[in-house]
């Protein structure tokens, strides 16, 4: 099923790259079809999914390079599983909203497929050359989509998302050579029961080297000055998935490879990860109030919510893990909501200038209605999905680390007051007279903005559905890590 899974986007690319560059609505039609088939896959896992197993369910494993000890080695437990239908569903979403895109359609979807392939298969990967490949294989279709299908400074948006991506990623093959010239494997299972009888010394290079791979894609300051350029001059479409699919990438690493073959290291690093997930989250906070252009607000939010991601991991308690898991997903849905809205809104008035607008909430209701719940969602709102992410990640933050989460709390103050001023700015007061014209979304788009609405509703009043597909996977890592 996972190999399934991961042909319905490279099935669906070869067959764009085969279409004629005029039958835009075919190739279109395919790109949908590949993705919507992508996300019925990943159901299909869902439902057959065991929660109760903390270890890995649908493995496939293939000898590929056989001199090397390279495996095709795939596999999901309850940390990849919800990482794999949140791209999936992103995926699907902003597919639909590629629908905007006006030129060069058979590029982009075939690269756009291609992407959607490279992220599933980060996810998927159990061998550390094949995670490499995939990691590395996401690069290339988003440095191309921001720098021709991008607006404002696209060649040098892309440029540095490219340049700072791949120095994070040479520091990660740097860690990756060192444990295979010490084990000869790449099996990140062997790995991960191997970790005891490594030193501490080495373990801490280790970290270090994933640390900087994962730390450019989280972004962690101070690796995060390419996320703003790159969000604000992305397509729309690429900007959802930037922020909910890639960005998490760096912290799956950590859930993934990091804290599994370095657990003593993880733990010697525990306060270093509290500190930045603190400076992420205040740091993240300040610029994004600051901001008057829509797009680099919300990009500069993802930096802010994603310390919460870094919090709950320095914890290593249940509580922390589960929040920053739980963060990771939520963001996703949060924050790719966010972006679709930014794009709506940038179709009809070409301008993403907080202060151009007012009084929409009267010309445009149901749009109105959507950046209100999204926006309440990112503040962190008691029941939706937003909220319960961040309070786990305190509680489990605030057990070990307590002065960081004290002062990691301004954060969200701060977050309630630059998204109530995105409310007003763009929905209340007297209605600009340049949008007195001013259309509402179109059916395509609350089709891409709806299902969002109601996992981010659904997760916040029933946290425990994701919590129990993610615990007993967590609570096997935590014990890993604290040698149990």
């Amino acid at each position: 099923m996972l190999s399934l899974l991961l042909a319905c986007p490279v099935v669906g690319m070869l067959l764009v790259l085969a279409s004629p560059r005029t039958a835009v609505r075919a190739i279109r039609a395919i790109a949908v079809l590949a993705t919507g088939a992508a996300f019925v896959v990943s159901l299909k896992l869902l439902f057959a999914f065991r929660a109760a197993e903390p270890g890995l369910q649908f493995v496939e494993r293939l000898p590929w390079i056989q001199p090397l000890n390279v495996f095709y080695f795939l596999g999901v437990d309850g940390i990849s599983l919800p990482m794999v239908l949140l791209t999936t569903l992103l995926g699907f979403l902003a597919c639909l909203a590629s629908f905007s895109i006006s030129e060069r359609h058979k590029e982009y979807f075939a690269l756009y497929l291609l992407l959607e392939a490279g992220m599933l298969g980060t996810f998927l990967a159990l061998d550390l050359f094949l995670f490499y490949v995939f990691w590395e294989v996401v690069l290339v279709p988003m440095y191309f989509l921001i720098g021709i299908w991008g607006g404002g400074r696209r060649e040098y948006s892309a440029f540095k998302f490219f340049v700072y991506t791949l120095a994070g990623s040479l520091a990660m093959l740097l860690a990756i050579l060192a444990l295979y010239a010490r084990t000869r494997t790449f099996d990140m299972i062997e790995l991960s029961q191997m970790s005891r009888t490594f030193e501490l010394g080495f373990q801490q290079l280790l970290f270090l080297g994933f640390f900087l791979g994962f730390a450019v894609k989280v972004p962690i300051f101070p690796f995060h000055t390419w996320l703003p350029d790159a969000h604000v001059d992305a397509p729309t479409p690429g900007s959802v998935l930037l922020a909910g699919v890639l960005l998490k990438m760096g912290g799956y690493g950590f859930f993934r490879i990091a804290y599994p073959i370095a657990p003593d290291a993880a733990q010697w690093f525990g306060w270093g990860m509290a500190v930045l997930g603190m400076v992420n989250i205040v740091y993240g906070a300040f610029v994004a109030m600051a901001q008057t252009d829509f797009k680099r607000l919300v990009a500069y939010s993802s930096v802010s919510h994603m310390g919460f991601v870094l919090l709950g991991l320095a914890s290593l308690t249940p509580a922390g893990l589960n929040g920053a898991m739980f963060q990771m997903v939520s963001h996703g849905l949060i924050t790719g909501g966010m972006f679709l809205l930014v794009g709506v809104l940038y179709d009809r008035t070409h301008t993403r200038e907080l202060g151009a607008f007012g009084g929409l909430s009267a010309r445009v209701p149901v749009y109105a209605g959507f950046l209100m719940f999204f926006s309440l969602a990112s503040l962190g709102l008691p029941g939706l999905s937003g909220f319960v992410a961040e309070f786990l990640s305190l509680v489990g933050g605030f057990g070990v680390w307590r002065w960081q989460t004290v002062v990691s709390v301004t954060g969200i103050v701060v977050a309630a007051a630059y998204m109530l001023k995105v409310v007003r700015q763009i929905l209340l007061g007297p209605l600009n007279e340049r949008w007195k014209a001013l259309a509402d979304m179109s059916p395509r788009e609350l089709l891409s903005l709806a299902p969002l609405l109601v996992l981010v509703l659904a997760l916040g009043v029933y946290p425990l559905w994701l919590l129990s597909l993610q615990g007993a996977s967590i609570a096997r890592l935590l014990a890993h890590v604290a040698g149990k």
